[in-house]
Order: structure tokens, then C-alpha cells, then sequence
């Protein structure tokens, strides 16, 4: 039997190589020498931790890198077409009408000032014959596309809600017909099930026009749930390509097993999953070797001198090593490349255990332990107790009031040591409720009792002094690392306030404090990391200097606000094991807001899952993730993107 000959690549990019070269600062090849190729109608997927060039490479491929940064090699072919070679106006028809994308931040890719349709407008009479009603026609066609009412159309962008922002981009970027988007990021910042509904809309609208995609994102389990096949990049270079289904089954990469091993089964009592150690390498300074030798447990001598090739592994792939044609499909099957010396069948020494990855088992003992206590002692162990909590907000309209209810009528207590996790789409109450439990905002009906050591205390009665004490016992976590500390400070001063404010703290003193608090986030050596500024750090040592600083107040309460979701998944594993270690270490509570009921299994005891307001599930951790008595939790869990899933059965 013979296979088809493969299809002639859409998009050919060849030798592509990018370099950021500022006047002042350290020039970085961001990304080094990539091939790959898109064929059409294919739905290709490129994963990788933050820095290792995604972005950068899907910015190059639709020319739209920008100063500091100019593409140093290499070929774009479109067609045979190298758009790499062309300046703006032979790019012009092009985009849009040929290759067009959707970019990452939904609240900021449309003009804030201009109405939705003149945008599409815009873009339609630029690259087509279409105007007048013919225009207004295909605008309204594209909105049914992406299942979003007429009424929108006149709106301006914050009139609509975030999933509905990034179906009009979505719907912009397919308004002239383009053979191949690019995604880059779509849904990041959206809660699961408006990222579910967008991506599974994306794929059927691309199952049904035929067009070709690059999806780049961090999310991994998205990225396998769509794609047809998977790019995966580290340190600026492709080190696998795979088709998904066999890339799950078989991975050949050690840094691709290290990435996986980021998922668990959330159906067993306790949930074993890896991360990967250590930082991507410095890409301003030459790489010598594999770039993910510092990092592999697989390495041989080899590694540590020469790089190697991403080249094809035709014995290898299609679930079990057996080379399968898809003839029913009538393609050839592709086998798999991979850069790495021991895949291709080098000797590999013993794994070095120093090296990774890391297992983390995630379980809940303390909720275990309390069921089986007794009413008093469950009482006295009481941190927070939430009682019929309710809150409306109220604006004018003219000359009505209008009323939002938010929150209604919530009950819930959390426990020392424990970590409680309120689960919920965007818009569900869990942020209303956050507030409140800080006194940012007061309930209109119910109460809230801190039980601190020193007494018992009306959260909503706290004002002057007594509010800012509270403060020191109920710390946040917030959800961007990035954002959330001072570029222009060290992590000394950042860590130094919080102790000078409420512990009075100086000199040697304070010093030991903070090489106490950054040992106990493990960033260690703390000597090392004093001096440091935020920018000098990965995503999740900025969230572990943020753990830090909420703990140097000694807070009996923290409230961590989405802490992983803008993190990469191998990073969420390592906050994710932070965090239980701190629970687990002392007798602090967590409340955790997530939308996102995986995580919440892995660090919670007790789950309380939310809708429009209203408690509408409580229970085990466990209990919920595998028995959900309400269908809003089924929906949740449904919508959560789980690549193992039929593996797991």
C-alpha cells in the first residue's frame, strides 16, 4: 500500500531567525533559525513557556515585527511568495484578505472610540469591491458567524463584555476571507467557558471556510484540544513537531515530557504532577550545546557541546512507535522531528534525579482530618465565617436607579490551615465577595466575622485604625505577577515595606526578615535575589515575591485572586506547590477565586462554586470534581480543556 503524496505547504516559512537589538542593552535572538510549514486547512498549534519566542516568531511570519527587533534571516513563503522580502505596500493586499490574525488582548485590539461596524468597514471596503448595504450585509453575516446579535453592531467596544470583544476580532479577522490566521493568545484573561464556546466556534468556522491556523498559546491543554499537530519551541527554536494524538501518547522531547507532566488525573484522591526546574537560558549570551541541557535529566556529554538538529524520527509516532498511513484521510502520515541527541537513539546516561522534573502531589488532608472532628472543635478552628451575604449595586440611568444584584444571599465558613476555593465564570460574585472580605466593599445584607487571635471581628463595621489592623491579618495575592510589583524597586525595598509598617522592623533585623521571607518562597540563595528588580524574574519567581510580601505581614488570612492563570503551566504547578506548602506548614487559611475548578481540585480542601451570585454547589474538592450534583458545575468542568481525558479512561 502507498501513501498520498503530502499537500504543498500554504505557508512555508524557511531558516526564519529574529533579533531584538536596542541602542542600549544586550541584543537577543529571539528566534534562531525556525522551519515549519502550515498546509491549508490545517489547525497547527506552537506551545512553550513565556520567552521562548512565540510570539515573536507568529509577529515575524505576518511581518509585523517592530523596532528594536528586524528579522536577521530566513524566508516566509506564502504561496511561494516571500513576504519577508516585500515592503509595506506589496504586503498590503495581503493582509487581511490572505493572511490575517487575532490578537491576544480582546479589551485592547479594537478602538475604544470608533463604533464596531465603521472598524469592520474599514476592513472590508479596503481589501474588497463591497460597499454601501452589501457591506452592512456581510458585516451582519459575520456576526451570525460568531453568534453575536445585530444590536452589537452600532455598539462601541466597552459596550460589550470581554468573550463578546474577542468574538468581534475573531469576526474581524475572518471578514475578508483570509486562507490562513494566526491566534496568538485568544483567550487568555477569559474564563473557561467563554473560551470554550470562542475555540470551539474558531475551530468549526475553520472546519467549515477551510482556512489554515497557527494557535500560540501557553495554555497547553487548549492548544491539543484544537490542533491537528504541535510545534513546540524552547529558547527560540523548534524542538518537536508531532501530531497531537501520538505528541500525547508518546512525547520524544524531555522538555515536552516536562510539559505534560504539568496535568493530572483530578479524579484520584491525591493528584501527582510534574514541573519542569529551573529558567529558560539567557538568549543575549551565545548558546553552546542544547539549549535545555541545564535543565534535563536526559542529558549526555554530547548535549553539553553540540545542538542538536531538529530532524525527522521515521521509526517513530503514531501511538506505539508503527508507522500507520491515514489513508482513510488520504494523507501521507508525517513522521515526527525532534532536536534532541537521545531521541535519535544516542546512548543516554542514568537520569540525573537534581535535574528533574519535580513531582508534586496535591491531596486534602486538613478537610479530611476535620470531618472528623468534633462540632466544637470545628467551631474554634473557624478563620472566617460568611453568613447570608448579599450585595447590590446601584447606578442611575437618567432619572432611574438601576439595580445589579451580585452577590445573594452566600454562606460559607474557612477554616484555619485550610484552603477554601470559590469557583465561578467572570461576573459569577467571586471578586464582590473578595472585597467585602477585605472591607474594600460593604455588604448591602448578611455579615462577615473575622475570628482573628485577638477576637472576633464585624468586617463590615471596621473603619479607621481597627481597618487598617485588619489589613495586616487579610493579605492578597493578585492575579498578574507582572504587574503586581514596582518595575523601579528591588525586591528588597518591595519586601522591606511590609516590614517596617506593621512588624517595625530595622536594620539587621529586617534583613534577616527578608532573606527569611524569599528562603521561605524558596528563591534561594536570598543574597542572590536582594538586589534583583521585578523584570529580572520569570512569571513564577514575580508571583513568589508577591506570596512573599503578603506573608511578611503575618496574615492569618491570605485571598489569592486567579494567582495562575496568567502563568505558564509549568509555572502554575510550582505556585500551585508553594501554596499548599504554606497551608501545609502552618495554620494560615487561603481563600482561593478561580475559574478554573482543576486547579481548585489540586489546592483545595472545600470547593464552593458560584452563578449569578447564588452558592449553587459545596463540597469535598473530590466530591465535586467527581460526583457535580448542579449542571453549572458540570458545564465548568466540561469546559475545561483536559488533553488526557481519554487517556485518563
Amino acid at each position: 500500500m502507498t501513501s498520498a503524496p503530502p499537500r504543498e505547504p500554504l505557508l512555508d516559512v524557511r531558516g526564519l531567525s529574529v533579533r531584538y537589538e536596542p541602542r542600549l542593552g544586550p541584543h537577543i535572538t529571539a528566534v534562531d533559525d525556525v522551519s515549519l510549514q502550515i498546509r491549508e486547512g490545517e489547525f497547527v498549534g506552537l506551545i512553550g513557556e513565556s520567552g521562548s519566542g512565540k510570539s515573536t516568531l507568529g509577529t515575524a511570519i505576518l511581518q509585523l515585527t517592530e523596532r528594536p527587533g528586524r528579522i536577521s534571516g530566513g524566508q516566509v513563503l506564502f504561496e511561494g511568495m516571500d513576504l519577508a522580502a516585500m515592503d509595506e505596500d506589496a504586503l498590503r493586499p495581503y493582509r487581511w484578505r490572505d493572511v490575517s490574525t487575532v490578537f491576544q488582548s480582546s479589551m485592547n485590539a479594537l478602538n475604544p472610540v470608533t463604533r464596531i461596524e465603521a472598524q469592520f468597514r474599514d476592513a472590508i471596503e479596503l481589501h474588497s469591491s463591497l460597499r454601501g448595504a452589501a457591506v452592512t450585509r456581510r458585516i451582519q453575516e459575520l456576526f451570525d458567524l460568531v453568534l453575536i446579535d445585530h444590536r452589537f453592531i452600532r455598539a462601541y467596544p466597552h459596550e460589550l463584555s470581554g468573550g463578546m470583544k474577542q468574538r468581534v476580532n475573531l469576526a474581524l479577522a475572518l471578514a475578508d476571507e483570509p486562507r490562513f490566521v494566526l491566534l496568538d493568545e485568544p483567550t487568555t484573561g477569559l474564563d473557561v467557558v467563554v473560551q470554550r464556546e470562542i475555540l470551539e466556534n474558531v475551530r468549526a468556522l475553520q472546519e467549515q471556510q477551510g482556512f489554515a491556523v497557527l494557535f500560540i498559546s501557553h495554555d497547553i491543554g487548549t492548544v491539543m484540544d484544537l490542533s491537528d499537530r504541535i510545534l513546540v519551541m524552547y529558547a527560540g527554536r523548534i524542538v518537536e513537531e508531532h501530531a497531537t494524538d501520538d505528541l500525547l501518547r508518546e512525547p520524544l522531547h524531555p522538555y515536552t515530557k516536562g510539559l505534560l507532566g504539568s496535568y493530572g488525573d483530578p479524579r484520584q484522591e491525591t493528584v501527582r504532577i510534574t514541573y519542569v526546574p529551573g529558567r529558560p537560558p539567557d538568549l543575549s549570551l551565545p548558546l553552546i550545546g542544547c539549549p535545555f541541557a541545564p535543565r534535563c535529566p536526559e542529558r549526555i556529554a554530547t548535549c553539553l557541546t553540540d545542538a542538536p538538529p531538529l530532524a525527522l524520527l521515521p521509526t517513530r509516532g503514531r501511538a506505539g512507535g508503527v508507522q500507520a498511513l491515514a489513508v482513510d484521510a488520504g494523507e501521507a502520515w508525517e513522521p515526527p522531528r525532534v532536536a534532541c541527541h537521545v531521541a535519535h537513539g544516542q546512548r543516554a546516561d542514568p537520569p540525573d534525579p537534581e535535574l528533574g522534573p519535580i513531582t508534586v502531589r496535591f491531596a486534602g488532608p486538613a478537610f479530611e482530618k476535620s470531618v472528623e472532628e468534633s462540632d466544637e472543635a470545628l467551631a474554634a478552628d473557624v478563620l472566617l465565617d460568611v453568613a447570608e451575604l448579599s450585595k447590590t449595586y446601584r447606578s442611575r440611568e437618567g432619572l432611574r436607579t438601576r439595580e445589579t444584584l451580585a452577590v445573594d444571599d452566600v454562606s460559607f465558613q474557612l477554616r484555619r490551615g485550610m484552603v477554601t476555593a470559590l469557583v465561578g465564570q467572570s461576573g459569577s460574585g467571586k471578586s464582590t465577595i473578595a472585597k467585602m472580605v477585605t472591607g474594600v466593599e460593604t455588604p448591602t445584607a448578611g455579615r462577615i466575622t473575622f475570628r482573628s487571635r485577638a477576637g472576633d471581628l464585624d468586617v463590615a463595621a471596621l473603619r479607621g485604625r481597627a481597618l487598617r489592623g485588619y489589613y495586616e491579618l487579610v493579605q492578597m495575592v493578585f492575579q498578574d505577577p507582572y504587574s503586581s510589583l514596582n518595575p523601579n524597586k528591588t525586591l528588597e525595598y518591595i519586601l522591606s515595606r511590609p516590614l517596617k509598617n506593621h512588624r517595625s522592623m530595622k536594620g539587621a533585623e529586617l534583613r534577616a526578615a527578608i532573606d527569611e521571607l524569599l528562603e521561605r518562597v524558596a528563591l534561594t540563595p536570598a543574597p542572590r535575589y536582594r538586589g534583583r528588580y521585578g523584570y529580572e524574574l520569570s512569571g513564577g519567581q514575580r508571583q513568589r515575591v508577591v506570596i512573599a510580601r503578603a506573608l511578611a505581614a503575618q496574615p492569618e488570612l491570605i485571598i489569592a485572586d486567579e494567582p495562575i492563570s496568567s502563568l505558564d503551566v509549568s509555572i502554575r504547578a510550582e505556585v500551585l506547590e508553594l501554596l499548599h506548602r504554606l497551608v501545609a506548614d502552618s495554620d494560615v487559611g487561603i481563600l482561593y477565586i478561580t475559574h478554573d475548578l482543576l486547579s481548585a481540585r489540586m489546592l483545595a480542601d472545600e470547593v464552593l462554586v458560584l452563578h449569578e451570585g447564588r452558592l449553587v454547589e459545596k463540597g469535598r474538592a473530590i466530591d465535586v470534581i467527581r460526583d457535580p450534583e448542579d449542571e453549572y458545575t458540570r458545564r465548568l468542568l466540561e469546559a475545561i480543556p483536559n488533553p488526557f481525558a481519554d487517556i485518563y479512561r
